[in-house]
């Protein structure tokens, strides 16, 4: 949905006319509500509100679907490893990695920070 100028509403304007923008906004309207020239929050129907949080839920449970199939999909495939051989390999690569990043000089007391 696309925004027009008469959208976008300065926050002392909402305020002295919130009555107004309630209703505006009741009858299928979306404002933005600026402050100091910058967006600042947005009013919009507590019944779409709720509708854009229903799409938020089921878009995270696809996307949990999607990581269940390629999970399987691994499996079926043989790309899987026991829990502890992962940790194992993980804590090896965590222990090379340290060993190869270069320590900081110690600060010498008394100097200070230029």
């Amino acid at each position: 949905m696309g925004f027009s100028a008469s959208d976008v509403v300065p926050f002392t304007q909402a305020r002295a006319n919130l009555s107004e923008l309630a209703d505006q906004v009741k009858a299928g309207a979306e404002k933005i509500i600026t402050k100091n020239g910058e967006s600042y929050v947005a009013l919009i129907d507590a019944e779409r509100l709720d509708y854009y949080h229903q799409l938020e839920r089921e878009r995270i449970h696809l996307l949990l679907i999607a990581d269940a199939q390629r999970g399987l999909a691994d499996i079926e495939a043989g790309r899987t490893q026991g829990a502890d051989a992962a940790l194992a390999k993980l804590q090896q690569r965590r222990a090379a990695q340290a060993r190869n990043i270069p320590q900081k000089p110690a600060r010498k007391a008394g100097k200070p920070r230029g």
